[in-house]
């Protein structure tokens, strides 16, 4: 018989979906390495959770109410705790990934992973390393290779995406549609697309703006 390991890896399971967190805590529990300490339906949750048990990896939904998943490992950063991050979202924009990584996580995984991919994951990570599927790191680099939009471009471009021109744009914000122009010009150039409508459906697909925004 194998050996016992000297010490089980502890997993807190964030997630605001009651199945998902009930899901993967049975599916973790099968693995005689892994011991899932806890769950929470946020970040608010699992920090306070953190606080009295201690956790070596943190499975942690992307986008939930309150403190998203970027924001939860922001915070654990800022508190100086060391349990690590794998996002596992079905979230799987360019954005998403990019902003995720950037904040701290040493993974990001989509729902859809098998129960073996899940264990290599948190072992990675536990060990830390990051643990990133090809397909994502793929999409990861390209991201990292684009430069970011400024917060008035971001803003700029939310505005051209409900259909307003240059000229409202311009009213709207106090400033003159030539600078309005030069923004969206900068936008499009960013983005690697022709016009400004073409920059509006990249900007969507990739996760860099949303239609409820």
């Amino acid at each position: 018989m194998p050996e016992p390991p000297e010490r089980l890896i502890r997993i807190l399971i964030v997630d605001d979906h009651p199945a998902v967190r009930v899901g993967l805590t049975s599916m973790l529990q099968t693995q005689a390495a892994l011991r899932v300490v806890g769950s929470a339906s946020g970040g608010e949750e699992a920090l306070a959770l953190m606080e009295k048990d201690a956790v070596d990896v943190v499975l942690l939904d992307l986008r939930m109410p309150g403190m998203n998943g970027v924001e939860t490992i922001q915070k654990m950063k800022s508190t100086g705790c060391t349990a690590r991050a794998i996002i596992l979202t079905s979230f799987d924009t360019d954005e998403d990934i990019y902003g995720a990584v950037r904040a701290g996580a040493k993974g990001y995984m989509l729902k859809d992973a098998s129960l073996t991919e899940m264990v290599e994951a948190i072992q990675a990570v536990y060990a830390n390393k990051k643990y990133i599927p090809r397909e994502i790191a793929a999409r990861l680099a390209d991201r990292m290779m684009r430069p970011d939009l400024t917060a008035r471009e971001l803003e700029i471009l939310k505005m051209v995406a409900k259909g307003l021109t240059n000229r409202s744009i311009g009213q709207a914000l106090g400033i003159s549609s030539f600078t309005v122009k030069n923004h969206v010009n900068n936008i499009i150039e960013k983005l690697e697309v022709c016009d400004r409508t073409e920059a509006v459906t990249t900007a969507i697909q990739k996760g860099i703006i949303r239609i409820d925004n």
